[in-house]
């Protein structure tokens, strides 16, 4: 039996003519890369959520329909003709015009799992196009035949039983013989529905697509080479890293690290399968080697940034000296399914803050409903504008001195909240959205420069 990589490609290495071809070269430089899973071409998937949400003027509508023709067949203009590609493409596109007329008037999460995959479905066709051209012999593959899910439109839950079973009866023979292009981000329910894994999502499928083929190897690759100490484009001084473990890079991407989705590691940490992040445009670069322990184990590794935070305060005397009240509070969150990410807590009053696991992008929101059911308990304040700062490292608990390190070089900016002590592995702060860039680059600074 072959050894097996999975390479995952982002929206940038698939932006056009050029980023393809870049990534077909980097799979042409390792024979043992059988899978290709492709994320929509970049600012595709935007497009589509804007139509998912509803788009009720015409001439608005009919623009963001010919924006997104215009992307596909740039590309196609570039590949030699071929017919049923082309004609493949363009029903795809009919569908788009389709479903978001209908999105218009009614839109619904089943709705935007549909429009949103077309963004895979339509990039997939291209890719597969452009490597059979290059003689890499390629056949695409509908990843909602082996994906399963459940019916949760947005932010479904894989299936991991039964999507190994399918994979390894569908999907493995094929990669056997040929390269096999298929789609990040989607799959399907038991029912044939269209479903998305929350966006992002690319990462976590080509790692449970791993999971399942039982493969050597996953591959991620992106428009920057590798993980590094934290996003170069807030900190121009941050240093690149080439070993992680899987603890640790499960913590930057659970806490903002835009390079990894938050779920990409579970798959990869159950079978223990290294992962690779390096650039598609600048493979010779070499990149980040994710695996379960590391080399070498620094104090403080890195630093996180996910903006668009909401916080919720809920104050009540009767949590004083109380039992049951949290209780209550967290069967009306799990009721509405809203996922909390941090909180902390006091005599009277406890904040947390909401987790974004949806397709929409933006800011979690606390449904109305949630929020007349949470009012009955005790008063509710919700505040956004925050973003969350996430310093990772290891040992941080157990070591004397850490936190005079850090907040010694925050003097100068407001914390909102602050969560330690859960993880040896982090310590996360909730800031205002204007101070979140100077907090990094001073922490930064002082911990790592």
């Amino acid at each position: 039996m072959k050894k097996i990589t999975v390479a995952k490609f982002g929206g940038t290495s698939v932006a056009d003519f050029h980023a393809m071809s870049n990534c077909a070269s980097v799979i042409k430089g390792n024979n043992d890369t059988r899978l290709a899973v492709i994320s929509a071409c970049s600012g595709v998937t935007n497009l589509l959520v804007e139509l998912a949400n509803g788009v009720q003027q015409e001439p608005t509508r009919q623009n963001r329909l010919e924006k997104l023709t215009a992307i596909h067949h740039e590309v196609l203009a570039q590949l030699p003709e071929n017919a049923a590609v082309k004609s493949a493409v363009d029903a795809l596109l009919d569908d788009v015009a389709t479903l978001a007329d209908a999105a218009a008037t009614s839109p619904s999460t089943k709705l935007t799992d549909a429009l949103v995959a077309s963004g895979e479905l339509l990039s997939t066709h291209i890719f597969t196009h452009l490597l059979n051209t290059q003689g890499i012999p390629a056949v695409r593959f509908d990843a909602r035949t082996v994906l399963r899910t459940d019916s949760q439109f947005g932010k479904a839950l894989p299936q991991i039983d039964e999507t190994s079973a399918l994979a390894l009866e569908k999907l493995r023979p094929l990669c056997e013989e040929k390269i096999v292009v298929t789609q990040g981000f989607i799959g399907g329910d038991s029912e044939g529905n269209t479903t998305t894994l929350g966006r992002g999502g690319s990462d976590y499928s080509a790692a449970l697509l791993a999971e399942a083929l039982q493969a050597d190897v996953l591959e991620i690759w992106t428009d920057v080479p590798g993980i590094y100490t934290t996003d170069p484009r807030v900190a121009p001084n941050a240093k690149p890293i080439s070993e992680i473990s899987f603890s640790e890079a499960s913590e930057m991407a659970n806490f903002g690290a835009k390079i990894l989705h938050p779920s990409t590691l579970l798959p990869a940490m159950r079978r223990e399968i290294p992962v690779f992040v390096g650039s598609s445009k600048a493979p010779e670069q070499g990149g980040t080697w994710i695996r379960k322990t590391a080399e070498k184990s620094p104090l403080l590794r890195a630093l996180a940034l996910r903006s668009n935070q909401t916080m919720v305060t809920l104050n009540s005397l009767n949590m004083f000296h109380a039992y049951g009240f949290l209780a209550e509070v967290f069967n009306i969150l799990a009721k509405h399914k809203i996922s909390v990410d941090l909180i902390s807590t006091s005599e009277v009053s406890v904040s947390l803050t909401l987790d974004q696991t949806d397709t929409g992008g933006g800011a979690p929101t606390l449904p109305d409903a949630a929020l007349e059911e949470l009012s009955t308990l005790c008063t509710v304040k919700v505040e956004h504008g925050l973003s969350l700062v996430a310093l990772i490292g290891n040992h941080m608990g157990e070591t004397r001195g850490t936190a005079s390190r850090i907040f010694g070089a925050m003097d100068n900016f407001n914390v909102r909240l602050i969560c330690s002590g859960a993880s040896n592995h982090n310590m996360c702060f909730l800031v205002d959205e204007e101070d979140s860039k100077p907090v990094i680059r001073a922490l930064h600074e002082s911990l790592f420069e």
